[in-house]
């Protein structure tokens, strides 16, 4: 098949140093698959019979990531003088995998065949041969031949993920192809081809593996990279993937919430997950994890926040988040739960009174912000929004979060203190006045700042010292 496409002067460019030393080169790899697709590919990856010391010599920059296994990142300038890494590898055949992730060798191979035969999608097997190309130049499109040994191109148009040849053995050789096929179904909106679908929990020895690390990052590029996550979740969930990396959610799936909610614990997860913004895709998905440790079993899941929290600190660390992540999405799900009394247009005059007087004070919103930290207060809101919009029985209103938006900047406009590096006085000014080093001193210092966000005129040194000799 012929297609007319657009491909990158800076990868012309290399494949052109290829070709000129009498090589052969061509496109692989999931670029044709988003071409095809008309989607932006994400990269550039470069097949050829050249071996890695052979690239080396050709390419003036290039960095051997992995000679090994017949890698080399070429770095090659485009037209505006920007820098690209491309990757290009030698053809090769694999021999048996180890560790559910790795080939135990590697066999360099002439052949462009062997080379896409070990490939794991048939629509990821395809090829283009930039060796009968006319590269160069700055051609916006060029007519270029695709080959497809496994017809890919008919599974894309079909909108099915195939295994390329035995989809056991594939999955066998890679334990991280069992959830790439997932991302790449809840992705591309495909369907998993029945045959391919069957393998993988018979591969799940496999799939378990993987570093989890591995299995993150391919679980958040599902998250952010899908308009609809659930697609790729459930399908994680029927083949027991799932239950290798976040068995907690499982335990969600018909936990009946009655009250307040139409869907169960799983579902309404699920749905928040895919309406959320991108900066808190997965902490809309593990919000209420709490409440499969609290069901009370009549509708009511008395602290499934705090409880929450502690679930998203464990699942996190699981997956080897980084302490700041952790830190942010255990706030956040602890504090989802937050209420904002407000007015709304069609209030009666006496209602709109009394939500006034009854209205969270400034020391209520300065708290707030000292729980959740004022840079994640916006993410907190985007969170809320999903949590009610995937509820249809919420009796949110956007009201809430404007009213009380516009409450917190008056608070920050102030010259307030919200943690203890924001006091007037430090351990050393304590440690003057007799307080010792230690718990006692971490102590007095959290009980000024208590006493500093309900009056923040008291935050003044001489104040502060008084309040702590009391405290001694």
């Amino acid at each position: 098949m012929k297609l007319s496409i657009s491909i990158p002067d800076y990868v012309q460019t290399t494949a052109k140093m290829l070709v000129d030393e009498g090589f052969e080169c061509y496109l692989v790899g999931g670029a044709i698959r988003d071409l095809l697709l008309d989607k932006q590919p994400y990269d550039y990856d470069l097949a050829t019979d050249a071996l890695p010391d052979e690239m080396l010599n050709i390419f003036p920059k290039s960095v051997a990531t992995g000679a090994k296994f017949g890698t080399v990142l070429s770095l090659t300038q485009d037209s505006k003088g920007e820098v690209h890494e491309v990757e290009v590898t030698t053809f090769r055949s694999e021999a048996e995998y180890v560790d559910g992730r790795w080939p135990s060798s590697v066999k360099f191979v002439v052949e462009i065949d062997n080379d896409l035969g070990r490939r794991d999608f048939t629509f990821n097997a395809m090829a283009i041969d930039f060796s009968i190309a006319d590269l160069g130049g700055n051609k916006e499109e060029q007519l270029l031949n695709i080959y497809d040994p496994f017809n890919g191109i008919t599974d894309l148009n079909m909108k099915l993920i195939r295994a390329v040849g035995t989809p056991i053995e594939r999955f066998k050789e890679d334990g991280l192809r069992a959830f790439k096929a997932c991302r790449l179904a809840s992705q591309l909106e495909f369907d998993i081809e029945e045959e391919t679908l069957k393998a993988i929990p018979r591969a799940l020895p496999v799939a378990e593996m993987v570093s989890m690390e591995r299995i993150r990052d391919e679980f958040m590029k599902m998250l952010l990279q899908s308009s609809k996550p659930s697609i790729g979740i459930n399908l994680m969930k029927d083949t027991g993937l799932l239950s290798i990396f976040l068995p907690e959610l499982l335990e969600a799936v018909g936990m009946e919430q009655k009250l307040y909610h139409k869907y169960d614990v799983y579902e309404h997860s699920l749905r928040t997950c895919d309406i959320a913004e991108d900066s808190v895709k997965l902490v809309a998905l593990l919000h209420d994890i709490g409440k499969v440790r609290t069901d009370m079993g009549n509708g009511h899941f008395y602290g499934h926040d705090i409880i929450g929290a502690q679930m998203t600190q464990e699942i996190l660390k699981r997956l080897r988040f980084s302490k700041q992540e952790i830190e942010k999405a255990s706030r956040l799900v602890r504090n989802h739960m937050f209420y904002y009394p407000h007015v709304t247009s069609d209030m009666k005059t006496e209602e709109k009174e009394r939500v006034l007087l009854n209205e969270w004070g400034d020391a209520a919103v300065r708290r707030f912000l000292q729980r959740v930290g004022e840079e994640n207060i916006e993410d907190l809101f985007k969170l809320r929004i999903a949590d009610a919009m995937s509820n249809p029985s919420s009796e949110f209103q956007p009201e809430e979060i404007e009213q009380l938006q516009v409450h917190i900047s008056k608070i920050l406009q102030e010259d307030m203190a919200l943690n203890i590096s924001d006091l007037r006085v430090n351990g050393k000014d304590l440690a003057k006045i007799g307080v010792e080093n230690g718990p006692k001193m971490g102590e007095i210092l959290n009980k000024l700042l208590d006493i500093v966000i309900e009056d923040p005129l008291k935050n003044s040194k001489e104040v502060l010292l008084e309040e702590a000799k009391k405290m001694m």
